[in-house]
């Protein structure tokens, strides 16, 4: 699994321009192939911050859609924020669910 997370932190006089830019994107990219999740949310400290996190099947599948239209219309938001995106792309190996915490935190001595 393919897993890209972006931060942005939005100009508060444009944030309603970047929401509209935001849904004209996610659904679509829902749809695409190879995509299994993409995410949107807001800080909580601070409502001029998002962060998306899209889960990928494969490198193939978010390389697709990094040289899509789709894709270079987010990049294009960058007028819209107060500072650069912060993009990072993780391959996951291993995951873990709640099975793992449930395991140590019956070992742990309270």
């Amino acid at each position: 699994m393919i897993i890209i997370k972006i931060i942005l932190n939005v100009l508060p006089e444009k944030q309603l321009e970047f929401k509209q830019t935001l849904l004209s994107i996610v659904e679509l990219t829902r749809k695409e192939t190879g995509c299994i999740k993409y995410t949107v949310m807001c800080d909580i400290e601070d409502n001029n911050q998002f962060n998306l996190l899209v889960e990928w099947k494969t490198r193939e599948d978010i390389d697709k859609h990094i040289k899509s239209n789709r894709f270079g219309v987010l990049l294009g938001s960058k007028t819209l924020l107060r500072k650069p995106m912060d993009i990072q792309i993780s391959t996951v190996s291993i995951s873990e669910g709640i099975e793992t915490i449930t395991s140590l935190r019956g070992k742990m001595s309270d």
